[in-house]
């Protein structure tokens, strides 16, 4: 397993991830997500991803039960604020109060005394930038929160919050988790040059495209049932196009000509572009994390690259 530096900390984190997205606390049994997580710290990934929102929060439960067995300082654990846990009018978004609470609320699931990386799940239009900056810098002062990041949040909204943070002499946001693979680039046009100016490294989700890029949907055939999207009953029409599946077919050539699965290329791809710090996979199996990891330190060359 390879390590690199996320955006411009000293921050050292594993070039490949394991996320808990539409996993852990759904429909993989809670033993399963524990074997994973194990068999993901065993293969060198240091960095864990969750959020309070992921079946509300038991996802984080899970991953704090599993990690706990381990030494404190030798992994990192994002979690993050945005959505909805209740009823009330003040239950998501990201006011003083909400992410105060979810804040404290989150280190209770995960039985922590701190979060490394703390990201504001999406961009806010009710709660003022500067309300949210100033809560997130006495997290950090309070040292309930090593790091903040974004996600899915615009180049110009990112800008924003760094010209505030630096106006106000407030901690800076130091990474942003997009939606990024072989199939979806959007933030190579304005999202990536923004973060390299400022010092924001990219911490991509979905480098698998939702499973379409390990090559298991097929032109004319129905979703298997043993499938992640079967059984949570996700909709992939929009990754599901003609063309995209015409692709994944033509790039499972480019990896067998490279040794490699359809998933190890797409995840060395990711690893190979500007910025990327880390591509956070999900697995309900073991097995899952042992196909992927081999992507960390893939060489890909040039004539490789071109045909991708």
């Amino acid at each position: 397993m390879q390590y690199r530096r996320l955006g411009n900390t000293g921050l050292k984190v594993s070039e490949i991830s394991l996320g808990s997205w539409l996993t852990y606390g759904g429909y993989v049994e809670e033993q399963k997500a524990e074997a994973a997580i194990d068999k993901a710290y065993d293969s060198g990934i240091n960095f864990f991803d969750t959020a309070n929102v992921y079946m509300r929060g038991e996802a984080e439960k899970i991953v704090g039960k599993s990690l706990r067995k381990y030494a404190r300082d030798s992994y990192v654990l994002a979690t993050k604020v945005f959505g909805k846990m209740g009823d009330g009018p003040n239950d998501q978004g990201l006011s003083r109060k909400h992410i105060v609470e979810q804040c404290n609320a989150s280190l209770q699931r995960l039985g922590l005394d701190y979060i490394d990386i703390y990201y504001c799940h999406r961009y806010h239009q009710d709660t003022p930038l500067e309300e949210t900056l100033r809560a997130l810098d006495d997290l950090i002062r309070q040292g309930k929160v090593l790091y903040i990041g974004v996600s899915e949040w615009t180049a110009e909204q990112m800008t924003e919050a760094v010209h505030l943070a630096d106006k106000k002499l407030l901690d800076r946001i130091v990474v942003n988790q997009p939606n990024y693979s072989m199939l979806h680039r959007y933030i190579e046009e304005e999202v990536i040059p923004v973060s390299e100016k400022h010092g924001i490294g990219q911490v991509v989700f979905s480098p698998l495209a939702q499973g379409v890029l390990t090559g298991k949907y097929k032109k004319g055939e129905a979703i298997p049932e043993n499938s992640r999207a079967a059984q949570e009953n996700m909709d992939l029409s929009r990754l599901l196009t003609e063309s995209n599946l015409e692709k994944t077919e033509a790039l499972k050539g480019i990896a067998a000509d490279n040794n490699l699965s359809l998933a190890q290329l797409a995840i060395a791809w990711i690893l190979r572009q500007q910025n990327v710090a880390s591509a956070l996979i999900g697995a309900s199996k073991p097995e899952q994390i042992e196909e992927n990891v081999k992507a960390s330190g893939v060489n890909l060359s040039k004539e490789t690259l071109a045909s991708i």
